[in-house]
C-alpha cells in the first residue's frame, strides 16, 4: 500500500496573497462634462498597480451619452455588458457594439465610444497605464459625427 503525505505550507507574512475589493467599497464617479457629452457614471472596479499595470471600470452611458475623442497610451479593451453602443475610430465609420462584444482600442488610436441615441450602454473598460497615464482627452464628438450612421 502506498501512502501519500501532503505537506501544506503557508506563505510568509510578506508574500502577496489574494485581495478582495468588496462591492460598494469604491465610490461611483460622474463622468466630467469636459470629457463626456450626456450623463455618464464610472464605477471603479480596480486600480492599476505596480504588479498589474491595468485599471478596470464599469462605465454606464445614458442614451445619447458619449466620450470625447481620446487615445490611450497603452491601449484599452471594452467588454460590452448591456445595452447598445457606438464606437468610432478617427477616419472610419461609426460601428454598433452589443453585449458580449469586445473592442480593442490600440495604443495611440484616436476614438470615442458611448450609448446609442435611445438605448443606454454599460461596458467594462480595461485600460493600461504608461507613466501614470491611461488616457489623453481631446475635443468632444460633435452631434454631426455622432449621428453619421
Amino acid at each position: 500500500m502506498v501512502r501519500r503525505v501532503i505537506v501544506m505550507t503557508h506563505p510568509s507574512p510578506s508574500a502577496p496573497g489574494q485581495e478582495i475589493a468588496r462591492a460598494g467599497s469604491q465610490h461611483s464617479l460622474t463622468g466630467p462634462a469636459e470629457n463626456f457629452t450626456g450623463r455618464v457614471r464610472v464605477d471603479p472596479v480596480w486600480p492599476a498597480t505596480e504588479i498589474f499595470n491595468t485599471s478596470g471600470g464599469l462605465v454606464t452611458f445614458e442614451p445619447g451619452a458619449r466620450s470625447a475623442w481620446h487615445t490611450h497610451p497603452a491601449g484599452q479593451r471594452l467588454v460590452v455588458r448591456s445595452g447598445l453602443g457606438l464606437t468610432q475610430e478617427w477616419g472610419k465609420p461609426v460601428q454598433e457594439i452589443r453585449p458580449g462584444d469586445v473592442v480593442w482600442c490600440p495604443p495611440g488610436v484616436k476614438h470615442w465610444h458611448g450609448a446609442a441615441p435611445f438605448t443606454a450602454l454599460v461596458h467594462l473598460a480595461v485600460t493600461g497605464t504608461v507613466n501614470g497615464r491611461n488616457v489623453d482627452w481631446m475635443e468632444k464628438v460633435s452631434d454631426e459625427q455622432y449621428n453619421q450612421r
